[in-house]
């Protein structure tokens, strides 16, 4: 399935490196079991959108503004992939050198999910930190127009476990990717996630997506409704919102179309604080102690964040990435449309 990517982006115009990056990106969201962002977004994220030429197949990077420990990016509106992953390459080489490093983005596109980036810092032995802002789907707390991305806000963290810490939520209580694959299920959402012009709770999936176009429905932020919290996941998400457009002098809110988004990263060189193993060490006791609390009768586990990705890795690395009925037929639809000659094992 990743060198399918490969060729639909290679097909749509994207250079080979980037096209290995975009599909790299959109695979690790997969082998994850982050559903929502693998190859379930590359028709409706990508390859609608470069068909129809809202988002340019190559991605032209450029450097507006620099100092020994930060950057400023134009995207260009390019693949976010292939942007994103250069980014937070150049912020980990500035932290090598000088402990920190951040670099900003602006006028770019979707970039997959936020956790391969910081994911990219843990790997290196950093702390990797990013966001990004999105169209708007989440209304502020005691609102019904929807103002705010979904805007994760994302840490990844090294550890002397087998997986690091990736802590790569949303600051919405749900997001679009995951209402699609609820639509493509049949099964409707819960209440409480969803609320139409009139704060009411919205459930089925195809209604939702509908309403979202139209700005007729929101997300709620993470904590839902005041009562419960939803101020919370409310002020992070602005928190988002302004790291991804103000230091950059990128649009926001209102003004965010798709394709011209703004991201930030930040990589810690733990090494100027400490020895990499001693960190690595105390983290791995953190986590393992919190796995080791006094649970709720009838569960079986703890998590911590990270570990049930690494666990969906270990199931389908033999078994590979279930797709379902409707998503096979989108992926045949892009490789008949582009004559690639790849053949699937459901046929």
């Amino acid at each position: 399935m990743e060198q399918f990517m490969v060729d639909v982006f290679k097909g749509l115009g994207v250079p080979e490196e980037d096209a290995e990056i975009c599909a790299e990106v959109l695979i690790t969201s997969d082998k994850r079991g982050i559903d929502s962002h693998g190859v379930n977004r590359l028709k409706p994220m990508y390859y609608d959108r470069i068909k129809t030429e809202i988002q340019y197949p190559k991605s032209r990077y450029e450097i507006i503004r620099e100092t020994p420990t930060t950057a400023v990016i134009e995207g260009n509106r390019g693949m976010g992939h292939a942007t994103a992953k250069q980014a937070m390459e150049l912020a980990i080489s500035k932290a090598r050198e000088h402990g920190l490093g951040m670099t900003v983005v602006r006028n770019s596109t979707h970039y997959g999910i936020a956790g391969y980036y910081s994911l990219m810092a843990a790997d290196a032995g950093m702390i990797g930190i990013t966001g990004t802002n999105a169209r708007p789907s989440v209304a502020p707390t005691y609102g019904v127009e929807p103002m705010l991305g979904t805007n994760p806000f994302t840490i990844g963290l090294p550890t002397d476990e087998d997986f690091p810490f990736i802590l790569d939520p949303a600051t919405s209580i749900i997001h679009r990717g995951k209402v699609e694959v609820y639509a493509r299920r049949g099964e409707q959402l819960l209440p409480g996630l969803v609320i139409d012009e009139k704060g009411e709770y919205l459930t089925d999936p195809d209604t939702i997506l509908e309403k979202l176009l139209e700005k007729e429905a929101s997300f709620l932020p993470l904590g839902g409704k005041a009562e419960t919290g939803g101020y919370k996941g409310y002020g992070y998400s602005t928190v988002v919102e302004i790291l991804s457009s103000a230091l950059q002098g990128g649009a926001f809110l209102q003004a965010i179309t798709g394709v011209n988004v703004g991201y930030f990263f930040l990589a810690i060189n733990i090494e100027a604080f400490i020895d990499l193993e001693s960190f690595k060490k105390t983290t791995g006791d953190i986590l393992r102690t919190l796995r080791s609390a006094k649970r709720i009768p009838g569960e079986q586990r703890i998590y911590t964040a990270g570990e049930k990705e690494h666990l969906a890795w270990l199931r389908r690395r033999d078994k590979g990435v279930p797709l379902n009925r409707s998503l096979r037929e989108e992926v045949m639809q892009m490789r008949d449309e582009l004559g690639l000659n790849t053949v699937f094992p459901w046929e």
